[in-house]
């Protein structure tokens, strides 16, 4: 087997630190070195809010590793706050600028591992300048926050977007005492949804006293010197102390793009099972690729943490010269705010009537647990299937926390390929202090039959 002898790795997020530590494993022998432009490395990322709201009293506490503690644990050279601004195919060699001493380097690679992640999308009408416009994307971001927040005493928040980061940031800033507006451009929060959950999510808005503004396809600032201090919604001026825009990721692939290497067709990098991309020196892994999706076997992009922790192990491995393969993903999503949790697998009732002809869903509200129980609560299900086989092509919960391990047993069903109506005949746990005397997944089984 060859083993290459200088391996860099450039991103230092999820995947990128499960690559280097994978790829010194496969072969100890090789110099690893990992490249990151931001001040940290192997962040919770997934963590940011619930710092945000102090649940969490400390960034630090996700901040997994320095380059200390990473070298001495894993045997990888990292090198923070260097950018890396340029690779060389035909030298297989890589430019880098220390962005402390404005220092060039050029770096030698053998094998080269791409886990430059994702990155916010931008209004491209504000200027980066603007003083209390943020995004919530790393732990500076958080930090610069919070340290506005702070020091301005700040009491109002927009936050532009209501997915799922934009959601979960009005519940950390509600509880923290932040006034928010929520806008969005679509016409209810959670688009991308199933339009229960939209309802749900809604009511909740409602009730937590956050102003929801639908439809708002673009929104007019005023600013005074170099802060926006309100903004236009149907004739009315809202003062605000700060915004946050959270209105998605996309695949950050300018460096891949300046390589001339091969984007897929929805603007991830293009890879083979092996995670190699059109250059098969250079491998790539997390947000910035794209999958396949294991329901509709299409091109897709995922931007999970867990998924690109996957990737960066099979990257690590076969960079390291080793013979792993990927599968196709599932998409499997939770989140939780102002107390209840969402889940979602597979494909949303639209995204499946767009793939298939035989398409149809069954939906239940029960409570999670016996009625008589002084925590008992509803739990909304939807399970979207196939008519003529049966085949689960997705599901959405929302309720209290059990809803989590209802879409990990469909995740379970999908992958391997249960049929839906198997559901009914699962012997499910009953305790009347922890679940329901009929299990949710079980009503929707005999529905399906």
């Amino acid at each position: 087997m060859y083993k290459p002898k200088n391996i860099l790795v450039i991103g230092g997020n999820a995947a990128g630190p499960s690559a280097a530590a994978k790829a010194k494993r496969i072969n100890p022998e090789a110099d690893i070195k990992m490249f990151e432009a931001g001040e940290f490395i192997s962040t919770g990322t997934c963590e940011l809010t619930h710092v945000l709201s102090g649940e969490i009293d400390n960034y630090k506490k996700i901040v997994f590793y320095d380059e200390h503690t990473f070298l001495k644990e894993k045997g990888v050279k990292v090198f923070t706050e260097h950018f890396v601004e340029n690779i060389n195919r035909s030298k297989k060699e890589i430019s880098v600028c220390n962005t402390l001493t404005n220092q060039n380097l050029i770096f030698p690679y053998d094998s080269l591992i791409l886990c430059t992640g994702s990155k916010a999308r931008k209004d491209p009408r504000l200027s980066p300048q603007i003083e209390n416009l943020f995004y919530l994307k790393s732990v500076t971001d958080l930090n610069n926050i919070l340290e506005f927040v702070k020091k301005n005493e700040a009491k109002r928040c927009l936050i532009v977007g209501a997915s799922y980061v934009g959601l979960e940031t009005a519940d950390a800033l509600n509880k923290i005492g932040i006034k928010v507006t929520l806008a969005e451009k679509f016409s209810s929060p959670f688009a991308s949804s199933e339009p229960e959950i939209q309802n749900i999510i809604l009511e909740s808005l409602n009730s937590n006293k956050i102003e929801f503004i639908p439809g708002l396809a673009s929104v007019e600032y005023i600013f005074n010197g170099n802060k926006i201090v309100k903004f236009k919604n149907d004739g009315r001026l809202i003062e605000v102390d700060f915004v946050i825009y959270s209105i998605g990721f996309e695949p950050n692939t300018e460096l891949a793009l300046s390589a001339k290497l091969e984007l897929g067709g929805i603007g991830g990098i293009k890879v083979n099972r092996k995670l190699q991309t059109s250059d098969p020196n250079i491998f790539a892994a997390g947000d910035n690729i794209e999958v396949t999706n294991i329901v509709s076997l299409k091109n897709d992009y995922i931007p999970l943490a867990s998924l690109a922790h996957q990737q960066g192990h099979i990257a690590g491995a076969n960079a390291a010269g080793g013979n792993e393969y990927t599968n196709p993903v599932l998409k499997n999503i939770g989140v939780a705010f102002f107390g209840n949790s969402y889940t979602h697998v597979g494909l949303t009732l639209n995204e499946a009537k767009k793939i298939f002809y035989d398409v149809d869903f069954v939906t239940a509200v029960v409570p999670n647990r016996v009625k008589v129980m002084p925590c008992s609560r509803d739990t909304f299900a939807k399970i979207i299937y196939r008519k003529s086989n049966k085949q689960i092509l997705g599901a959405s919960f929302a309720g209290a926390e059990e809803v989590v391990g209802n879409a990990n047993i469909i995740a379970l069903m999908i992958t391997s390929k249960i049929s839906a109506d198997k559901l009914s005949e699962v012997a499910y746990n009953y305790t009347p202090a922890l679940s329901p005397f009929i299990n949710i997944l079980s009503i929707l089984g005999r529905k399906i039959r």
